[in-house]
């Protein structure tokens, strides 16, 4: 996400289409399209949120393919800036907001691109959670999968690792693991975490609402996963300032700042962004609120998936497939016509199981209506 972050890949050539031009609704026009947004939401029993770089602008980190990203300065043989680091970026009002929706109980899953690690430190739970190109701040034992998230950077990246060992003790009598820790960033080509991407893929299918939030959706396969839910008759809504690689399969297209939008929309909604206090962890959520079953998918995965989504790493995205048989839609709306009203009413509240990381830093208020977009670029895609 910072300019450390996109030095430390390896060279590749195909970055994708950089510094397409902006585009803005009208004052008028966006708060007509949010207003829909809001009523979207209202109505919907699963929405899954897909974020990209576009919301951490305006926490001083640079996008990759705005008009000052990282990738499009390189194009033009310029220095790309940037006004923070990664241990002193705090959450933006879209982050916060994302926290507030959840715990409201109208964000059911969130499917980031971002390494930056600001959904973690923001207090976002982790199960519900998949983050697909990796976390800055998290390192991974590469023999029981014991994951740690640290206060500073890891360092490291390509998955190599990163000179620790685990420390998990897996019973009373038993010696620690002792397994090697390593990096969870990916470079170019290489797989994305197999329980993040299930898990992803299985919201996906689930939801009847899809919400893009500063991704041109350009990178494949992360940037398919919005179609699973307009496959299996859900909606799609994108906002970003550039053309996305699927605006054309949008229900609702809302050409805005993110953080402009999520304010409207909190307000809309009735709800009050939360204050951050500083990083923090949250592991889970209510202990009422079980992550997605991974066996369940890993099996779904075997019957086709593979054919929409090639476990190939990080690269541009092809056309979309043709829409799944008919079958797959019928029993998907059965599906969400067993659940029960309980089910669906079910208010998240905020997480049970969080604890603080030791950092010093300055409390920011994001309470609704604070200006959170001045200076901040467009929103685009995170690798």
């Amino acid at each position: 996400m910072s300019v450390n972050y996109a030095a430390g890949l390896s060279t590749y050539a195909d970055k994708g289409v950089c510094g397409l031009p902006e585009s803005f609704d009208s004052k008028e026009e966006l708060k007509e399209k949010v207003e829909a947004l809001a009523q979207l939401i209202r109505e919907s029993q699963y929405l899954v949120v897909h974020s990209g770089a576009g919301i951490s602008t305006s926490s001083g980190i640079p996008d990759f393919r705005g008009p000052k990203g990282v990738w499009t300065m390189e194009e033009r043989g310029e220095s790309p800036h940037f006004d923070t680091t990664f241990e002193e970026a705090r959450p933006s009002l879209t982050h916060m907001a994302l926290l507030g929706l959840q715990r409201a109980g109208y964000l059911k899953y969130l499917i980031s691109q971002n390494v930056d690690g600001i959904h973690v430190r923001s207090g976002f739970p982790r199960n519900l959670l998949s983050e697909l190109h990796g976390n800055m701040f998290v390192e991974e034992c590469g023999k029981c999968g014991k994951q740690y998230v640290r206060e500073k950077v890891i360092g490291v990246m390509g998955l190599k690792p990163t000179g620790k060992y685990c420390e998990e003790v897996r019973g009373r009598g038993l010696r620690s693991c002792r397994g090697k820790l390593i990096s969870t960033i990916l470079d170019w080509e290489e797989a994305l975490p197999e329980k993040d991407l299930n898990r992803a893929e299985e919201a996906s299918r689930r939801a009847d609402l899809a919400l893009t939030l500063g991704t041109s959706l350009q990178i494949k396969p992360s940037g398919d996963l919005p179609l699973f839910t307009k496959r299996k008759g859900g909606k799609v809504v994108i906002v970003n300032l550039q053309p996305t690689k699927h605006d054309k399969h949008a229900h609702l297209r809302i050409n805005g700042y993110v953080d402009e939008v999520m304010s409207q929309l909190m307000e809309l909604l009735g709800l009050v962004i939360p204050k951050w206090d500083g990083p923090t962890v949250c592991e889970s959520s209510t202990p009422d609120q079980k992550p997605l079953p991974a066996i369940a998918t890993k099996k779904e995965v075997k019957k086709g998936v593979k054919k929409e989504v090639k476990r190939e790493g990080r690269k541009r995205l092809g056309e979309p497939k043709k829409e799944e048989v008919d079958e797959e839609k019928i029993a998907v709306k059965k599906e969400r016509a067993e659940q029960t009203t309980e089910e669906r009413e079910k208010d998240l509240q905020a997480c049970t199981d969080s604890s603080p990381i030791p950092v010093q830093t300055q409390n920011q208020d994001l309470s609704r209506g604070g200006d959170q977009n001045e200076g901040a670029s467009s929103p685009t895609l995170s690798l």
